[in-house]
């Protein structure tokens, strides 16, 4: 299934690090952001079915992002992510709309694909 990809992160080198991954599963990823304000002016634009998104973005909290995202009017599925493994906790990727939260070194073990493709 090829579904269009949105990552939000602040940190360049691991937004090209994610695209790679991504990419080399066999996904596209269509934008990427690097603040919570770019990636809903991206998302409204391009219409992702998916978004990765990074909890600590410097203009605001990606799990309030999250939420903004998942409540768009096509409905994509979000993933959280971090370099702390506890940065979300079930609640909050319950209460966002997400669909999921992955620590950052989680995202090669093929943990990612299912998130993003699954129905």
């Amino acid at each position: 299934m090829d579904r269009s990809i949105l990552i939000v992160d602040d940190d360049p080198a691991f937004r090209e690090l994610a695209g790679r991954i991504l990419v080399d599963l066999g996904l596209r990823v269509t934008a990427q952001a690097a603040t919570a304000a770019a990636a809903i002016a991206m998302a409204t634009d391009i219409r992702p079915d998916v978004a990765l998104v990074d909890v600590d973005l410097p203009d605001g909290d990606g799990i309030e992002l999250a939420g903004r995202l998942a409540a768009l009017p096509w409905r994509p599925r979000v993933v959280l992510t971090s370099v702390d493994p506890d940065a979300a906790a079930p609640d909050d990727v319950r209460r966002s709309g997400a669909h999921a939260f992955l620590s950052k070194e989680e995202l090669a073990n093929g943990t990612l694909q299912g998130l993003l493709i699954s129905d």
